[in-house]
């Protein structure tokens, strides 16, 4: 019995080793050592750095502020990129395109989804609340490209610079309703203080300086002067 056993094993052993000596190309096969040369290359390195913008996986990205909307583990408060006139016009596109639906025009909540009865526990945010006001940058950001509660995450379908821009087109909302006098340009003050009186200037304006038509014609909307041809 002890030999059939020995000789059991004597023959897995050869086996074993035939195995492997039919496959020495699993190890032994063209390769380079780290920092070997490469002619291949322009610079003879054979250590390639990785292509341009490759984000290690399982790791957070570099520039997380940019990125997630944190640093440090906290909402940035400060936009991680400069804001143009160019960026807030496409956030205001995109914004249509994704957002107006359910926030609204003007941010308040009250797009159209939540006017034809969108039942939630949570009403749809209105952003010029005080709270969403004081809210840092980043929260919006995180919000967008995660979702929250009922509204699902937009990261597959907008773009990090997109979706930036959309904040910074909130913030103009928020800023267009809730600013006051004193955040109206000096230049443009005797607007409010004489609306009618400023409106009769434009419009006699746009008629080349002829008489001004009738003040109800200059509101919002409705045709002025030449607008009529």
């Amino acid at each position: 019995m002890k030999k059939a056993r020995v000789l059991r094993f004597v023959c897995y052993a050869v086996f074993a080793f035939a195995v492997v000596g039919c496959h020495p190309d699993m190890w032994i096969q063209p390769k380079f050592k780290a920092q070997a040369k490469d002619d291949f290359f322009s610079d003879h390195s054979s250590s390639r750095l990785p292509v341009k913008g490759t984000v290690p996986f399982g790791e957070p990205p570099v520039d997380s502020a940019l990125q997630r909307g944190y640093k440090d583990g906290k909402l940035v408060r400060d936009f991680p990129i400069p804001v143009t006139m160019e960026m807030i016009k496409r956030g205001e596109d995109r914004f249509n395109v994704f957002c107006k639906h359910c926030h609204g025009a003007a941010g308040d909540g009250t797009g159209m989804i939540s006017q034809r009865g969108f039942d939630i526990e949570r009403p749809i945010a209105n952003y010029q609340t005080e709270r969403l006001r004081k809210m840092p940058v980043g929260h919006f950001f995180d919000v967008i490209t995660n979702g929250y509660g009922a509204m699902f995450p937009y990261s597959d379908r907008i773009s990090v610079e997109d979706r930036w821009a959309i904040v910074a087109y909130i913030r103009v909302l928020q800023l267009s309703q809730n600013a006051t006098l004193k955040d109206v340009p000096k230049d443009l003050q005797p607007m409010m203080d004489d609306p009618e009186g400023q409106l009769k200037k434009i419009d006699s304006a746009r008629n080349g300086g002829g008489p001004p038509t009738d003040v109800s014609d200059a509101t919002p909307g409705a045709p002025r002067g030449d607008d009529t041809k």
